[in-house]
């Protein structure tokens, strides 16, 4: 193996690995990548396929444009699932937070956390996934409000999601999201919340929906996904490019390890829109009868 007798080598492969893994995470072409970079397409396809002779300099530039920490893209042993999230929680953290943080780790007592109240059902998966489409038709079904996140955020912002991305990049975007979803929660309703497709690539964001909702992962093969997002008339760069379908497997590829997180999985695949809503709503019947009974002993 080239990492045996060649550690370099094997780093720089694992190395394209990450990049190429995390690229797809959030849901970039290597050209869209290549653009927000300001790096040629050459350079990029040369670094994920681990012959790229890479500076410090270009790789923050690669980590920038992606929206995610540049450690994040360095090979390591991976730590604990969660260590992502325990990361961003300490840098928003306060002195007074984290001082609390260091003595609750040093300790051998278990901390005891309150979980956010119940926020009811949120739909994750892929674009086309139908997510809003389903998800309209359960909040009608079961009488409960439905909120798409991103029209959510630009709600509150005053601007189209695509303009924010182009203000603002990845990051900025992601910051919104966070925000948009806790102005939802601070309601204290409950509600049908279909997210956007990327949202599991945003550890902190992605650990709330996961405490808040009962979780559903919309699923369908990639071609439904590609047919129903044309179908739709949404012509961004991932839908007409010419190697979108290969993209959008490795998007699938990076972000099913976290979409599998959810509690149910909804395979829509080959499903008119009737009977994947009735697959939905039998999925979510467990959900809405222990609500019920907590209401009745409340």
């Amino acid at each position: 193996m080239a990492e045996a007798s060649d550690p370099e080598s094997g780093f720089l492969e694992q190395l394209g690995q990450r990049v190429r893994t995390l690229r797809s995470l959030h849901g970039m072409s290597r050209k869209v990548l290549a653009r927000v970079s300001g790096i040629s397409e050459r350079y990029i396809a040369q670094l994920e396929s681990g012959k790229g002779n890479v500076s410090i300099v270009l790789l923050r530039r690669v980590s920038n444009a992606i929206g995610t920490p540049l450690e994040d893209l360095i090979p390591t042993n991976d730590p604990a699932p969660d260590w992502q999230v325990i990361r961003d929680l300490l840098r928003k953290a306060s002195p007074g937070q984290i001082a609390q943080a260091k003595e609750v780790l040093s300790s051998s007592s278990t901390a005891t956390q309150r979980r956010p109240a119940f926020a009811g059902i949120a739909l994750i998966g892929l674009r086309g996934a139908g997510k809003s489409t389903l998800g309209k038709l359960l909040a009608k079904h079961i009488d409960w409000n439905f909120v798409e996140l991103n029209k959510e955020i630009e709600r509150q912002n005053g601007l189209a999601v695509p303009e924010i991305i182009n203000l603002y990049g990845q990051e900025g975007f992601r910051r919104m999201e966070q925000a948009a979803l806790a102005q939802l929660l601070a309601r204290k309703e409950l509600m049908v919340l279909a997210t956007g497709g990327g949202i599991v690539s945003e550890p902190l964001t992605f650990d709330l929906i996961l405490k808040s909702f009962y979780t559903i992962w919309l699923k369908a093969e990639p071609e439904e996904h590609m047919a129903r997002v044309r179908r739709q008339g949404d012509l961004r760069p991932m839908a007409d490019d010419r190697s979108a379908m290969a993209e959008l497997r490795n998007i699938l590829k990076s972000r099913e390890p976290l979409y599998a997180r959810a509690n149910a999985v909804v395979d829509t695949a080959g499903l008119p829109v009737e009977a994947a809503a009735a697959r939905l709503s039998e999925a979510v019947a467990p959900v809405l009868e222990s609500e019920a009974r907590m209401f009745a002993r409340g």
